[in-house]
């Protein structure tokens, strides 16, 4: 088994001898043992790469955008070449099957560098507007913290648009899921990106997250996580005051209106199953609704059965496996316990249920799970963060359709299926959510991403990514 062991932290350039001895223990979701340990940093060490990210930062963001974007080219081949390292490393860390690994958690880190040349000539760096000269200008030292769900891309999501936008970036991954960012930090080093630049510092989130949201050099601070740890990242914040950016939770609804019918009706509700399972259904967007006519209820509960039985769950090493464990016993168990309650306050169970798989004695498994709840209820209500897909019946018109999928205090994406494509679409220009898909339309890498309500505030990727972490200068004439 390969050793994850690291004992460096990388701040200034180099690989820096952490200030404490204490240690994080990284553990294989599938095997339940530890694969390696990683630095449990400090203060003193948030402080240093804080420093270091300060002393780089007028160099960096007084190069033309044209040259930050050459370093993020050179670091997305970097990243291209180690591909199937990082996927390796995802798969042993979090658990996602390898060929998902390979395709998203390595794959999206690779466009998320690649799509700066692209979308940087997009932002309007410079322009005039009266007796006014109008520049973007970077943030300043961007404090990111990032989730374990998807350890790379929510990395690079990040650092791609800040770096493109002139800002130095210090970086505390999830502490379940390090490894890929340290592959990151060498690639950065052998793209010849300057010293200070970027940093790494991996730690807890009492330890280094709240060291990094508090220090006085931290210009702006980028999360992605719980909106209950969001809450504290804008609650420590506030008392500087310094610029945030949020992602957090999300309770995604896909709604099938009532003229869906036969095949169309039943891709609909595949599509709502897939989206919801992917990744183990630790995606904080996932479709985890499935927002239909109560008469439909019972058709698509019968197909929703069908597809859970036939998901094959197993060693995420294997390329047959479809779904691999949770991150962690602790996420297993929340995640069992939302179900649990669920059936406590009258859920019907169509598939799955909070048992341990049969034949995986080992391994943070949660079945996938099917109930049926209605609007209101805590499973309908709560995010999960693991594959239990709600059936949530309405009953009326797409007014009633829609005041379901609007009846969460989330708003981070949705999806909308009907025969009639103008109907889905004027629904879907009326849903509050940050990104929303129409009988299917794909995730597009180059479109902002973020949310409403708890869901958080900014966006990540595209133009509006990498505008996210910049200000604008009015110079008069």
């Amino acid at each position: 088994m390969t050793d994850h062991t690291r004992d460096t932290l990388y701040i200034d350039g180099t690989w820096a001898v952490p200030a404490g001895t204490a240690t994080l223990t990284l553990t294989n979701p599938y095997t339940e043992r530890p694969i390696g340990t990683v630095p449990a940093g400090t203060a003193e060490d948030v402080d240093r790469a804080a420093r270091a990210a300060a002393r780089a930062l007028p160099g960096w963001s007084a190069l033309p955008w044209t040259e930050r974007v050459a370093y993020c080219a050179r670091i997305a081949d970097g990243l291209k070449a180690r591909v199937a390292e990082i996927a390796a490393v995802a798969t042993a860390e979090m658990g996602a099957p390898y060929v998902f690994s390979v395709l998203v958690q390595a794959g999206f880190g690779v466009a998320d560098f690649a799509s700066v040349a692209d979308v940087a000539p997009r932002v309007e760096w410079r322009r005039e507007q009266g007796n006014s000269v109008l520049t973007r200008r970077a943030a300043g030292v961007v404090g990111a913290i990032t989730p374990w769900n998807y350890p790379l891309h929510q990395v690079t999501a990040k650092t791609a648009a800040a770096l493109a936008a002139g800002c130095t970036v210090v970086l505390k991954p999830a502490e379940l899921t390090p490894g890929v960012a340290y592959v990151l930090a060498e690639v950065m080093a052998d793209a010849g990106l300057p010293p200070g630049v970027f940093n790494l510092v991996t730690g807890t989130g009492p330890d280094v997250g709240e060291a990094i949201v508090t220090h006085p050099l931290m210009d702006m601070v980028s999360f992605t996580g719980s909106t209950r740890a969001g809450r504290r990242v804008a609650e420590l914040a506030a008392a500087a005051p310094k610029r945030t950016a949020l992602e957090l939770g999300g309770k995604s609804a896909s709604v099938l209106l009532d003229d869906l019918a036969g095949d169309a009706f039943a891709g609909a509700v595949a599509a709502t199953l897939t989206g919801c399972l992917n990744n183990s259904g630790q995606t904080c967007s996932a479709t985890t609704r499935l927002v239909l006519p109560r008469a439909r209820v019972d058709e698509a509960a019968e197909i929703l059965a069908g597809l859970a039985a036939a998901t094959v769950l197993g060693d995420p090493a294997d390329p047959a496996t479809q779904q691999g464990p949770l991150v962690s016993a602790a996420q297993r168990d929340r995640v069992r316990g939302h179900i649990t309650a669920a059936l406590a306050d009258g859920a019907r169970l169509v598939a799955g249920g909070p048992e341990q798989p049969a034949g995986l004695p080992t391994g943070y498994f949660v079945k996938p799970t099917v109930l049926v709840a209605e609007a209101g209820s805590r499973i309908e209500q709560e995010e999960v963060f693991g594959p239990v897909l709600t059936v949530v019946p309405y009953d009326g018109g797409d007014d009633a359709a829609l005041a379901v999928a609007e009846g969460t205090p989330y708003g981070l994406a949705g999806a909308v299926w009907a025969a009639d494509a103008d109907r889905a679409a004027a629904f879907a220009g009326r849903m509050r959510a940050g990104q929303i898909s129409v009988n299917g339309g794909v995730v597009n890498p180059t479109a902002p991403f973020g949310g409403y309500g708890q869901s958080g505030y900014g966006r990540e990727m595209g133009a509006d990514g990498i505008e996210e972490f910049t200000a604008v200068t009015a110079v008069q004439f």
